[in-house]
Order: C-alpha cells, then structure tokens, then sequence
C-alpha cells in the first residue's frame, strides 16, 4: 500500500480495504496489524488486481467525490467508480455538438494528434543531442519526418487520413527505440507485451489513462466521448484522446531513462511461458515510486507560461479543453515543450 500525491495505489494481491470511521483500514491475513490512513489525506484509490474494496467503502468514496480504479497487474483498466457526475450539464452538451461537428471535431483532433507528434520530436531529439554517428542520425532523420508529418496533420481532410498520419509517425517512432535505448526491441507490443521496455510502457499508459479520466471527470467533460478516437464502445474515448500529447515524455521518457540506467532488472519484471511480459510485486512497487518522484518534476507550459508540475498538466489541459469547447478560446492548445 503507497500513498503517493495523495493516490493511494494498492498492489498486493489478498489485500482487502474496508471504511473505518473517517479513515481506511486496509488488512492482509500474512501481514497483521491495524493500518489506518484518514480519508482526508487521499484523493484517489488505484487498486490493483487481487485487492478487494468493502462496499461500505466504495459508497463513502463515491459520496466523497473519491474516485476508485481498478487495474490489472500490468495496469490495464478494468473499472472505476467516481460517484455522482459533476460539472456543467451545458458543457457536456457542447462536447456532443462538436463531436456531431465533422469540421470543428477534425479541427481538435489535428491538435490533439499535433501536440503528439511534436513531443515525439522532442523526445527523439533529446536523445539524438548525447548520442553520436548512426544512432544519432537515425534519431534525427525520425524526428525530420515527424516535422513533415506535422505539415500532414495541418492538411488532413477527414479522421481517416489523419489516424493514418498519426499511425505511421507511431509506427516509426516505436522501431526507434533500439537507437534510444540499446537492448530494447523495435516496435510496440501491446496485447501481450512481450519485452521489459513494452510491459513498462503499457503499465505507465495505465497509469496516466486513470489520471486523465479523473481530470475530465472532475472539469465535467465526459470521457467517454471523444474527438480523435470518437465513441468506441466501453472505452473512454476522450481520455484517450487526451492522453496522447502525454504519452512521450510523461511515460515513454521514464521507462527510456530507468532502462537506460539498468534501474530496471529481472526481478522486476517475468517472462510467462505465453510470451507475456509481466511486472512482479517489486516492479510494480518499484515503477510507482519512479512514477511520483516524475510527477512531482515541473514542465513548461507555453500557453500559461508557467511551469507545471506533471501530476498537474492532465487537469490543466482538461480545463483549456472545456473552455475552447465553451467557446471561451478558439482553439484547443495541446501541452507541448520546445
């Protein structure tokens, strides 16, 4: 059980949390004792595969306004419980009218996929600046084309054509990785992963998708109705959506870094006799301790013109989000860093 920026995340299987008065008593038979944490102190609870939540504590977090999110061992979402919607029955209105709105959805889409392939850019050219002869110029010529793609993206005439932008930049940018980062595969595996670099990589997306789902929730949007991603069913298709300006260096710089330094090792993480790639109890201890420690770095924010701490950046975006889609700005501005 770790408290981290006021999430609780809880990843000990046969773990059980029940309400106890004003506070959270979480018990495991093969670790006795009382141990209390105030509800007052937590924001959130992430509870991992294998950890049971009383009723009695769901209803009290959900009165509260405490949102609840269940994950797998390698931090696919399962389920999550917020409590009553809040927000501006208007606003989510307006997100439906522009979702209808072929031109104004395409128009947040291209900035949504824009600030993506730009952070890619910036990724790959940080890590082309310490590096030297083919891997650096591999890097470079990457980044290079991604500066083309942008030009695509600004282009696009409908959805299609842009996720077929995005999917080739995405493409390109995963068969870097090896340049990045020696020993890594080439590619992105994601149902299984089956390498150390994907199975971090997956359960860091877990991580943030829980982050950006609570941002909208709490700005009133509705994730679940998306722009670039549209409506899949029983997916949250705005956070999703959101989530893409994030990814490169919010997750993909973490696991990258704690690779790079052989912080990770093979008792973090185990081969399955399907190929599957999984983090152990000590990997997953292990990540969400790197996870805080990089949410609590600060990041410049051109349009705000202030640094902001990472954990915070998902619930700033959501909010500039919601008011160009009040009408309030012209345009969405994606979080991007020069």
């Amino acid at each position: 059980m770790t408290e981290l920026l006021r999430t609780l995340y809880v990843t000990t299987p046969g773990t059980s949390l029940h309400l106890d008065g004003d506070a959270l008593r979480a018990y495991h038979p093969d670790r006795p004792g009382r141990k209390l944490l105030p509800l007052i102190r937590i924001d959130a609870i992430v509870a991992f595969n294998g950890v049971t939540v009383s009723d009695d504590l769901v209803h009290r977090c959900a009165g509260d306004g405490r949102p609840i999110t269940w994950l797998t061992r390698n931090g696919k979402f399962l389920a999550r419980t917020s409590g009553p919607t809040a927000g501006n029955p208007h606003l989510r209105i307006q997100q439906v009218r522009i979702h209808d709105d072929p031109l104004r959805r395409l128009e947040l889409a291209k900035a949504m996929v824009a600030g993506k392939l730009h952070n890619y850019r910036q990724l790959l050219l940080r890590s082309a600046r310490d590096l030297t002869g083919d891997r650096q110029t591999r890097l470079r010529e990457i980044s290079s084309r991604h500066a083309d793609s942008l030009t695509s993206v600004r282009d696009a005439g409908n959805l299609s054509e842009l996720m077929g932008i995005e999917g080739r930049a995405a493409r390109e940018y995963f068969q870097s990785f090896p340049a990045t980062c020696p020993g890594t595969q080439p590619g992105r595996s994601r149902r299984p992963p089956r390498d150390q670099a994907n199975c971090l990589l997956s359960f860091g997306y877990g991580m943030l998708r829980a982050s950006v789902h609570g941002a909208l929730e709490q700005v009133g949007l509705d994730p679940y109705i998306g722009f670039l991603h549209g409506i899949p069913p029983a997916k949250p298709a705005l956070a999703l959506d959101l989530m893409e300006e994030f990814r490169p260096l919010l997750v993909d710089r973490l696991v990258l870094t704690l690779l790079n330094r052989s912080q990770i090792t093979d008792r973090h993480t185990v081969a399955l006799p399907t190929g599957e790639v999984q983090l152990t109890d000590d990997g997953r201890k292990f990540f969400l301790e790197q996870w805080s420690n990089a949410r609590e770095r600060t990041w410049p924010h051109a349009y705000l013109d202030q640094e902001i701490p990472a954990a915070l950046l998902p619930l700033v975006q959501a909010r500039i989000l919601a008011r160009h889609l009040r009408g309030d700005m012209p345009s969405y501005i994606p979080w991007t860093v020069t």
